[in-house]
């Protein structure tokens, strides 16, 4: 028999889902599942489901090519507010080929395998990754990009986008990071740990 996951913990997984599709470029795959995400949205209760409907809300409303322009805005222009979390942890240093290489090996140890043209760290793939994987596994990445969430997160508030509420609400559904990320990622081979070896095993 099955064993079904406590309710929080699915809105949750639903949450991350549904924002993981939400921060993807807004092509017609993604406008196309709208109806979908709304269901499920309206299915979950609790932290992050005030905020991830107004990102779905806006998707909903826009016009695709005002969608794009302003995706293309947000994400592609700065790296301060680049989808690809590796970057605020360890910046462009070769610390941050490892956390990829490790980030793959963790996943491929829990059965997950993202596309192919896809970095392990873009966000979209994270949280397709927590939604699915077991509580503790998906705990243990979540965790790991918490501090980059939150940087993220910070950097998108001196712009008026609703994919800021997105971020916010996965955020919400993280317990409180223990300390401030930092300003800036790392400029050189310094910063946080790399992603754990021995998380799940040999790998």
């Amino acid at each position: 028999m099955k064993l079904l996951r406590p309710r929080a913990s699915r809105d949750h997984a639903a949450v991350r889902q549904i924002a993981g599709w939400c921060l993807q470029y807004p092509d017609e795959a993604v406008l196309g599942k709208l109806g979908l995400l709304r269901a499920c949205l309206d299915e979950t209760t609790g932290p992050g489901h005030a905020e991830l409907s107004r990102t779905v809300a806006y998707l909903e409303q826009g016009d695709p090519g005002e969608l794009a322009s302003h995706y293309i805005e947000v994400f592609d222009r700065k790296p301060r507010r680049t989808l690809h979390l590796s970057w605020f942890l360890d910046g462009d240093t070769r610390r941050r080929g490892e956390t990829l290489a490790a980030l793959r090996r963790f996943y491929r140890t829990h059965g997950f395998a993202p596309a192919e043209n896809e970095l392990p760290d873009f966000l979209p793939v994270i949280l397709e990754f927590a939604a699915a994987a077991a509580p503790g596994a998906a705990g243990q990445v979540l965790t790991r990009f918490h501090p980059a969430l939150e940087l993220l997160h910070r950097n998108m508030s001196i712009m008026d986008t609703p994919y800021r509420d997105a971020v916010a609400a996965v955020l919400a559904t993280l317990p409180a990071v223990p300390a401030p990320p930092p300003a800036e990622p790392p400029a050189e081979l310094v910063g946080l740990d790399p992603f754990p070896t021995g998380a799940g095993g040999g790998r």
